[in-house]
């Protein structure tokens, strides 16, 4: 197969654009003789004008020869995928050598070792769009699969048989419902109908690499119709059924309004992770007490809503998830706080007493959101910011004069 190359007047990326620690890595393997280019969504976002988020990089490079070019900046890792981490700073840059294998196969991969040609890795890819390289050294971007004319399009098609590459690795459903809501691309007609047919493979895949495709959603700026997708897809009702159910309440709609408020900060600030998944949780939590306690004419106390959040943690995230269990501490800790700040019974002349909480800082700035949501809280979170912050400068140690 004969790539079809583009030049920069035609895909206009220019190299000021490309992250310079990007462009050394891919120098560096050209220099010492490999084949080297950058890969995948940061292609892909460089021609849709796009900042990426992160850059990919494929070589002809065996791992071992990438370990041995840079050294102690490089980590291997991954068994079933076999990749580089070169450390640039604190930024890593994935870099993966180019794979081959069965693309008929309709069987789930396990190992995806088998080392190919450009031409073979990009068969092995999940969609057009994402099967572009560019090389910096000659600014060309090379496409084998038509990817650069269905990216003009904003059209969203598989490479090879989507039913095959779904079953092959069902994660790349979520991918595909990922692009949808973050571009608005349309779907070709033929995947849309493996989806819908494949959807019950998503339960052979890894419950780590999905929860970590819905937390970089829950972090994109998209996650309001990315969350709407996945349940109208019916992924939610086999992933995490109790969620599913809730959405389709009317109360349901409260999730959204949070997820909504977390994309309108997306470009500013990346929200800690435990506090994306309460603007899942929190809506949940809300209507269980209401059901358990408030609608039978009692008022739980704070050991109540504590055992109660993570009944709800536990209910929304089965059968399929497992949280860490240090972020699982860290959201329960955050939601319980919201009922010290927000306690049922109001109590007249209570002053904010800050716990010794590390999360804490979390809470308050769930808060916050919980504020944007509903003014009403404005004068509550405001006296709980000045407690935190006097607080905060009673119990930071003292600075010397000099420092």
């Amino acid at each position: 197969m004969n790539p079809t190359h583009y030049e920069p007047g035609v895909h206009q990326i220019s190299l000021d654009a490309v992250d310079p620690d990007a462009l050394r890595v891919v120098g560096n393997l050209q220099k010492a003789g490999h084949v080297a280019y950058i890969v995948g969504g940061g292609v892909r976002d460089l021609l849709l004008k796009r900042q990426p988020k992160d850059y990919d990089i494929s070589t002809s490079a065996k791992p071992e020869e990438i370990k041995a070019l840079f050294r102690s900046h490089c980590l291997l890792i991954g068994r079933r995928f076999r990749l580089a981490h070169v450390r640039c700073g604190k930024k890593i840059l994935e870099v993966s050598t180019f794979r081959a294998g069965n693309n008929e196969s309709d069987q789930l991969i396990f190992r995806d070792n088998e080392w190919g040609t450009p031409e073979q890795d990009v068969l092995r890819r999940d969609f057009t769009v994402n099967g572009l390289f560019y090389d910096p050294s000659t600014e060309l971007v090379i496409d084998y699969v038509g990817g650069f004319s269905d990216l003009k399009k904003n059209y969203l098609r598989t490479i090879g048989q989507p039913f095959l590459r779904f079953k092959q690795d069902p994660v790349r459903m979520i991918r595909l419902i990922k692009f949808q809501a973050r571009f608005g691309f349309e779907v070709d007609p033929e995947a849309r109908v493996a989806l819908a047919e494949c959807r019950l493979e998503i339960m052979k895949s890894s419950q780590a690499r999905i929860l970590e495709e819905i937390l970089r959603m829950l972090e994109s700026g998209s996650s309001a119709p990315f969350i709407r997708l996945m349940n109208e897809s019916g992924f939610l009702e086999h992933l995490m059924p109790a969620l599913s159910n809730f959405l389709d309440l009317p109360e349901g709609s409260d999730v959204f309004s949070y997820l909504q408020e977390v994309d309108s900060r997306a470009q500013e600030e990346i929200l800690d992770r435990s506090i994306l998944l309460s603007c899942l949780i929190f809506p949940f939590l809300q209507h269980q007490l209401k059901i358990h306690y408030l609608d039978r004419g009692k008022t739980p106390h704070l050991g109540e809503i504590q055992q109660e959040t993570h009944d709800v943690i536990l209910d929304l995230f089965k059968p399929f998830f497992l949280i860490p269990r240090k972020l699982k501490m860290k959201i329960a800790s955050l939601l319980t706080s919201q009922y010290r700040m927000t306690p049922f019974e109001k109590r007249a002349g209570r002053r904010p007493r800050i716990p010794r909480d590390p999360e804490f800082p979390l809470a308050l700035e769930f808060l916050n959101i919980r504020n944007c949501l509903e003014p009403g809280l404005t004068h509550i979170w405001e006296s709980w910011e000045q407690a935190y912050q006097s607080f905060h400068k009673r119990v930071s140690p003292r600075r010397h004069p000099h420092e």
